[in-house]
């Protein structure tokens, strides 16, 4: 079950970073910021699980990082 959801969260990042890589999509929209923070918060509660500490401190400033790029963007209300 666990193998799922790291998987689940891996492929949301690798997709927000190939669509970023082949420029479809900008690494500040709104769509990329949350496929990265939702990702990287479901492989941060998997290294929970797991007891995977460089990989829990990874994820959490991933989350972290891309969670407040969105939130900035949202009360800024900058357009899409």
């Amino acid at each position: 079950m666990n193998e799922a959801f790291q998987l689940t969260g891996a492929i949301l990042v690798l997709i927000a970073f190939a669509l970023s890589q082949t420029g479809t999509m900008k690494p500040h929209a709104y769509s990329y910021l949350l496929l990265n923070f939702i990702g990287s918060a479901i492989l941060a509660a998997s290294a929970v699980v797991m007891r995977q500490w460089g990989f829990l401190l990874m994820e959490t400033v991933w989350a972290g990082v891309s969670l407040t790029s969105l939130l900035r963007r949202v009360l800024t209300r900058v357009p899409a």
